[in-house]
């Protein structure tokens, strides 16, 4: 009883009890005695610690803090979620949206499944040539065995490349001139993007001209192919329903059939003008050596880049060299452009042909040739020919004044 009354009251520190007394004192404790004879007992009241307090705090803020964590853990992986499942959904809209591009825009070519193109090619094995934007490997079709030229286009991994295979379809797909590769086909399915070509026979330009192991093509080819691209390019600026600048126009880009008719491929870097549109404004695009100068000057684009290109072009076609040669034996040779120019200022045309005696033999031809070329690699844009008016001198059917030197500024045409 003294024990409980003790606890029970919060004053009490201490309790003294025997002989039938209780006694509750309070801190500080005095005057306590010791002895054998006295027969009482106290009772020291110790109170709880605190510490088990801190202790149910710190639990329960444990708990608090993992529910806590867990819940945010929980909204981060919602909100990672969302956003995957929105970026997901825009790509296949974006994806679904240039399938259906493709698609509408190509109601006359054939569509293919990338299984029909995988088998046709034999597992992609035979590599036809390469690209900045794809792969060509040969592939036959169906029962009557039809050779075609399918090109796989690198993953799309960008909106950009999406709009290029677009590009792609929609030029070649809306063209139609013997002097332009046929599109046959297309693969738009998943990541896949294929385009299904004619299959050329003979190759390229670039191996026609620069493969050592083949003879030199006759002076009556060479002319042949010059007349057929100038065709080719007049009809992509001036004659199709959305005129094009091809952008890239070098021998690698031009294709012989098996009766070596030219015809320009690879219109991956194609610029689409709209009616009424005379330029406009990219990135650098196009191979080195081929490249007009305005590429390099952030000047409006215009359709007399491919005027620059040819004009190697054709020099290429009247040397059977490359526009660089490294190996050249004198230093003035190693550009060819340059090399030209010196050789119709010195009158000394007989040394791009040398050796070559169908065109030495037709040198009124050759100057004609050369005479256009060097007019299409003027430094001014503005003072270069139209292509059709190229095609036309090309052909004697006008005449062709004496060109400027490239770099000068005192001649006009």
């Amino acid at each position: 009883m003294c024990r409980q009354a003790c606890l029970s009251d919060c004053r009490c520190d201490a309790a003294i009890y025997g002989r039938g007394y209780c006694w509750k004192k309070r801190m500080p404790l005095s005057n306590g005695r010791v002895g054998a004879s006295i027969e009482v007992k106290a009772l020291i009241k110790v109170r709880v610690s605190n510490s088990t307090l801190p202790r149910k705090r710190d639990h329960w803020a444990l708990i608090i803090s993992v529910l806590v964590l867990l819940c945010s853990s929980a909204l981060a992986n919602l909100l990672l979620a969302t956003a995957m499942f929105i970026l997901r959904k825009r790509r296949n809209d974006e994806r679904i949206g240039s399938d259906r591009e493709a698609d509408s825009l190509t109601t006359n070519l054939q569509k293919f499944s990338y299984g029909q193109l995988d088998y046709a090619t034999g597992g992609f094995k035979e590599v036809l040539g390469s690209g900045a934007s794809g792969t060509v490997y040969k592939g036959v079709l169906g029962r009557n065995q039809q050779l075609v030229a399918v090109k796989m286009l690198d993953k799309m991994v960008s909106k950009t490349q999406e709009q290029e295979f677009t590009t792609e379809v929609k030029v070649i797909g809306g063209t139609n001139h013997k002097n332009l590769v046929k599109l046959v086909g297309f693969c738009n399915e998943g990541k896949h993007r294929l385009l299904v070509y004619e299959y050329m026979s003979n190759g390229s330009l670039a191996d026609l001209l620069f493969d050592r192991d083949r003879s030199r093509p006759s002076w009556d080819t060479r002319t042949e192919i010059a007349y057929a691209v100038a065709k080719g390019l007049v009809y992509l600026h001036e004659e199709c329903s959305t005129h094009i600048i091809h952008c890239d126009i070098k021998p690698q880009n031009i294709l012989l059939d098996e009766s070596m008719t030219a015809k320009i491929s690879d219109f991956g870097l194609a610029k689409l003008l709209k009616a009424n549109q005379t330029r406009t404004m990219t990135g650098i695009r196009g191979t080195r050596g081929y490249v007009a100068p305005e590429w390099f000057k952030s000047m409006p684009i215009t359709s007399k880049v491919d005027v620059h290109s040819f004009g190697i072009v054709l020099l290429e076609l009247v040397s059977c060299r490359k526009n660089l040669d490294m190996e050249a034996l004198n230093e003035e040779e190693i550009i060819l452009a340059d090399w030209a120019v010196d050789c119709f200022s010195d009158g000394k045309l007989g040394k791009l042909v040398k050796g070559d005696e169908e065109a030495m033999a037709d040198m009124e031809r050759v100057e004609r040739f050369l005479k256009v070329a060097i007019w299409c690699l003027q430094e001014d844009p503005t003072r270069r020919p139209e292509m059709k008016k190229v095609a036309q001198m090309l052909e004697g059917s006008i005449h062709v004044p004496t060109p400027p030197d490239p770099e000068s500024y005192l001649g006009t045409i």
